[in-house]
């Protein structure tokens, strides 16, 4: 197993390149970030442009796996546009057990052309051959179809319907966890 992990940036993909944030990049976060219909399923309220600024700042330096506990965290960016229409994490949950967790959010006037499912799959890949992982998971609201539907398409296999999981902005949340071992993820590729 690979002790670390710095990717040479950007990682490229067939229409996609992933990057590390910058503070260049606040207002398309923000374009996303701060709108109801994406912030329906996660743990915030839409952002403002503070809340951006600051949620941003403290993952700048999020651009290598250097110990378990560390976190991924990438801009994605369309090579035909130029624009940013998303961000990606790799969270290193244990270095004992070989495991992490994938997470994804994209600006919804970009739903349904499968950039969610291209760079989310970048991001397995670097999970497994890169850092060596044996099981990555992801998580969602139970009500998100859309996320279940791309853990779905990456060859992830639910394996968890978690009732009342979490309190939600007030209100008691159901959860779907995904997980993909690394020999499933191999015999897909």
């Amino acid at each position: 197993m690979a002790t670390m992990l710095r990717p040479e940036f950007p990682i490229g993909t067939a229409r996609l390149d992933l990057r590390p944030f910058t503070m260049a990049d606040l207002e398309q976060v923000h374009a996303y970030q701060s709108r109801a219909d994406v912030a329906r399923y996660l743990y915030w309220e839409p952002r403002s442009a503070a809340e951006v600024e600051a949620a941003l700042a403290r993952r700048l330096d999020r651009d290598r796996l250097t110990r378990e506990g560390d976190c991924l965290s990438l801009a994605v960016r369309r090579v035909d546009t130029g624009h940013l229409i998303g961000e990606l994490d790799l969270d290193w949950l244990s270095e004992r057990h070989r495991s992490g967790e994938i997470g994804f959010i994209f600006h919804p006037d970009q739903h349904g052309h499968g950039f969610a499912t291209e760079s989310a799959a970048e991001l397995l890949r670097l999970g497994f051959t890169g850092l060596g992982l044996h099981r990555i998971i992801a998580r969602c609201d139970a009500r998100n179809t859309a996320s279940a539907g791309v853990m779905e398409r990456l060859g992830m296999r639910r394996e968890a319907y978690l009732r009342h999981n979490e309190i939600v902005k007030g209100r008691w949340a159901d959860a779907l966890v995904y997980a993909i071992l690394d020999s499933e993820w191999t015999a897909g590729t």
